[in-house]
């Protein structure tokens, strides 16, 4: 089992998304989530990140586990469960909103596939893949060719 989790909120063509104020991606747009605490699922603990770093309350059945991303390298490997809200395209949060881990503000699709900042800050994957950004089902590894 991995310790974290990574969430992205999505209503109509934009992604709500955290610009980091703390380390280890202080300064760097990503979606929401943290680490998973004792006794608590990867689910329970992506409808936990989500209420607490935006106030927005989930239930089971709105949220979609989406893959696993792993990484490794000679001194460190380890993996993430990653998950996807659809919202109404009506559902009203105003943004941008500084919140206790940084700035949340909603982001257009296609501004996360070609801004070369938020491309910058994973190079797990290829982010201007627009078949992955498209995926529909569980992604269960990425291995750069």
């Amino acid at each position: 089992m991995y310790n974290h989790t990574l969430c992205f909120i999505k209503r109509n063509e934009e992604i709500l998304m955290l610009n980091r104020k703390y380390d280890p991606v202080k300064g760097l747009w990503n979606g929401v989530g943290g680490k998973i605490e004792k006794g608590e699922t990867p689910l329970e603990n992506a409808i936990r990140e989500i209420k607490e770093e935006t106030n927005i309350k989930v239930t089971h059945d709105q949220i979609q586990f989406k893959g696993i991303i792993k990484w490794e390298d000679s001194s460190y490997s380890g993996g993430m469960y990653v998950y996807l809200v659809e919202l109404l395209h009506e559902f009203t949060y105003h943004t941008p909103k500084k919140v206790s881990e940084g700035i949340l503000d909603w982001k257009e699709i296609s501004w996360t596939l070609s801004d070369y900042i938020v491309l910058s800050n994973h190079k797990l994957i290829d982010y201007r893949n627009e078949e992955l950004a498209k995926q529909d089902s569980s992604i269960d590894n990425i291995v750069q060719l």
